[in-house]
């Protein structure tokens, strides 16, 4: 529910809407980390360009719970950086190859998420500190890819099951 309030989630107001060319969409993930550590729930707002198929992630909201808070900026950035990493894993990055060999011959030819489609990024922290201090480690990636996901599903009222959500496995499903 703290993820909802910072994203302003209104139940009342419609999640699909569209502006000019662009359908947007905003979906929800959660998980706990390997199931004994950091709670982390995701809200992702995403555009999908409705002549192209790309998809832009515009904002992603976060709270997450790991008990008892001992560094509370490792801790953000942790989430931070991971919600960053998964952006870049869900929409671009996919390694090319045929069935002798990889198609890509250097690390500046692999697809991943440039300065300019770097979505904005709010984090809260939920400091429990009855609780004992459980591992943050990778706990945004699950639920923040499953977030943006869902947003791509909820704007093209289609779901696509394999990543990356790329421009030319979207753009066919808006016809």
């Amino acid at each position: 529910s703290k993820a909802a309030s910072m994203a302003k989630w209104n139940k009342n107001v419609p999640l699909k809407s569209q502006k000019g060319d662009k359908l947007l969409g905003r979906g929800v993930g959660f998980a706990q980390y390997k199931n004994l550590q950091a709670y982390c729930a995701v809200v992702a707002d995403v555009e999908v360009d409705t002549k192209t198929g790309k998809v832009r992630v515009l904002h992603m909201y976060s709270a997450s719970d790991a008990g008892l808070i001992i560094n509370p900026d490792g801790f953000k950035n942790q989430i931070e950086g991971g919600l960053v990493q998964t952006a870049s894993w869900t929409l671009y990055e996919a390694l090319a190859f045929d069935k002798n060999s990889l198609l890509a011959s250097s690390w500046a030819e692999y697809p991943i998420l440039r300065f300019e489609d770097m979505p904005h990024v709010s984090v809260e922290l939920i400091d429990r500190p009855n609780e004992k201090s459980v591992g943050v480690g990778e706990g945004s990636q699950g639920p923040g890819g499953a977030a943006i996901a869902n947003a791509v599903a909820n704007a093209i009222g289609k779901r696509i099951y394999d990543l990356p959500l790329t421009a030319n496995k979207i753009k066919p499903l808006l016809a």
